[in-house]
Order: structure tokens, then C-alpha cells, then sequence
């Protein structure tokens, strides 16, 4: 004879018909990886979008209108002012970045000496393609000078830029991904995807613009 169990019934009043696997799954992930509630979260991924969006917009507007050229006086001091202002936004978003993930569920099973030393292995990457590029490209390289008509005299081909075309930007796409290992963040996991969606975006308008001001500067030499 089967003895009853002490939940024999119990399950007879769930309607598991109105509960789907996907609300399940996410009810899960919500409480136990990412805190949703966090308003730190939605401030860091404010800072990430609106970083190429900034730089984007005010570049293109000083190639059509040279507003910063000429508040400035010269097109070097332009180029100088925007390049600080948008190494202040930089620090400002790593900022709120490492708030938002110090703010967040660790997800404990990664913390292991392999996914350290993986990290570092990322945050150095990230810090060589970053500073080897500021190397080849200069400072009005590397922020927009070609916006200010401040041209490199040819295309940059050595290290880094023999293995991407864009290193600076994948180069902190590498920084945020090592530091997001180096806390087990899920959260940084998901800024991550954040930022390398973004600079993949602002590349889809980054380089044909770039490649058609390099154009006209042929056409004119041809003149």
C-alpha cells in the first residue's frame, strides 16, 4: 500500500497552463543574475549609448559648419577640446560601468584563478590595442581630426591596424569584457554586448563618412 504524501493535493490547484517556460526562465534569470531594479544599470548603459552618439553628432557638424574651428580659433584647438571632452565621457561612463556591476549579482561559479588570469589576459589586449593605436594615429588621429580637416598624410597600416581596422574600439570592447570577468558580472557581460553593439553601429556610419572626406581630399589633389 502507498503511503500519501504530504503534498498529495497540493499541486492540484496550480493552472501551470497560464505559466510558460520563457517567464520561468526569466523570473530566474532576474533574481539570481541581473537586478533589473537597479537604476545604476540603466545609467551606465545611458553613458555607453550616449558616448558615440555625442562624439557622432558634434564631428559632423564641425565638418558641415567648422562651429568648433572657429569658437576655438583653429581647427588643432577644436580637435584638442573635443578630444578632452570626450576623454572625460570616457572616464565618466567607466565610471558609472563599475558602479552598475558593483551593484550586481556575482555569478560565483566563474570565480576561479583561470577566469582571472583570463581577464587580465583581456584587460591587457585591450590596453595594448588601445595605446598602440593612440600611438600610430596621434591625438587628432585618434579624435576625429580628419572631421577638422586635419588629414593623415596616408592610411595607417603597422600594429594594431594590421589586425583590425579599428583597434581603439575594439580595444575597450576587450577592457570591458576583462572587467566584467574580473568581477563575474553578468551585468557587465551584458554592458559588454552593449558597447560592441554600439561601436559596431557608430562604424556603419563612422567609415563611409571617413572614406568619402579621404576621397575628396584625392579628388582635390587630382585638381
Amino acid at each position: 500500500m502507498q503511503s500519501p504524501s504530504c503534498c498529495d493535493g497540493e499541486f492540484d490547484k496550480l493552472d501551470l497552463s497560464k505559466v510558460s517556460l520563457w517567464q520561468l526562465i526569466f523570473t530566474e534569470m532576474d533574481s539570481a543574475f541581473i537586478n533589473w531594479q537597479d537604476s545604476n544599470l540603466y545609467i551606465a548603459g545611458a553613458c555607453i549609448l550616449f558616448n558615440p552618439i555625442f562624439w557622432n553628432i558634434v564631428a559632423r557638424y564641425e565638418f558641415r559648419s567648422q562651429f568648433l574651428s572657429r569658437s576655438c580659433g583653429s581647427p588643432f584647438k577644436g580637435c584638442i577640446l573635443l578630444g578632452i571632452t570626450i576623454i572625460l565621457l570616457g572616464i565618466f561612463r567607466d565610471f558609472r560601468y563599475q558602479v552598475a556591476i558593483d551593484h550586481q549579482p556575482k555569478l560565483n561559479l566563474l570565480d576561479t584563478p583561470w577566469m582571472k588570469l583570463l581577464a587580465i589576459m583581456f584587460i591587457t589586449a585591450g590596453v595594448i590595442f588601445i595605446f598602440s593605436s593612440y600611438w600610430a594615429l596621434g591625438f587628432t588621429g585618434t579624435f576625429l581630426g580628419d572631421y577638422f580637416g586635419i588629414l593623415m598624410k596616408e592610411r595607417v597600416t603597422c600594429f594594431p591596424f594590421n589586425v583590425t581596422d579599428n583597434p581603439m574600439y575594439w580595444g575597450s570592447v576587450l577592457n570591458f569584457l576583462g572587467v566584467a570577468l574580473w568581477n563575474v558580472s553578468p551585468a557587465g557581460f551584458l554592458l559588454t554586448a552593449l558597447v560592441a553593439g554600439c561601436y559596431k553601429f557608430a562604424l556603419f556610419f563612422e567609415e563611409p563618412f571617413t572614406a568619402e572626406i579621404y576621397q575628396r581630399r584625392g579628388e582635390n589633389k587630382k585638381k
